[in-house]
């Protein structure tokens, strides 16, 4: 996959910055990763964390009724390993910030 190359899944577009940093990075670069996380209606704040960058791919998430396959909703995982061995995940949104360390 080229730099050039948006990552697309069947939900929609990735921001192209985001798109373009992880077409950019390889197995075994470290990373920041800073997501909004939101607990209720109200409280949100930006939580970084670093580690090793290991792949991305695509989730389809489950939903709890039967639907057409068109209607899955997909969206990009990142995998990484965090600084204490562990082996951790996340799903890119609009608030996603990756940068490479």
């Amino acid at each position: 996959m080229s730099n050039q190359e948006l990552i697309q899944s069947s939900t929609r577009n990735l921001n192209p910055e985001i798109s373009n940093t992880l077409n950019s990075l390889t197995k075994g670069q470290r990373i920041r990763v800073t997501l909004k996380l939101r607990v209720g209606s109200t409280a949100t704040w930006m939580a970084p964390v670093e580690g090793i960058f290991r792949h991305f791919n695509f989730l389809s998430t489950g939903i709890a009724t039967d639907r057409i396959p068109e209607d899955d909703i997909v969206v990009v995982c990142v995998h990484f390993t965090k600084d204490n061995g562990e082996l951790s995940s996340f799903t890119v949104d609009d608030h996603t910030k990756i940068e490479k360390l």
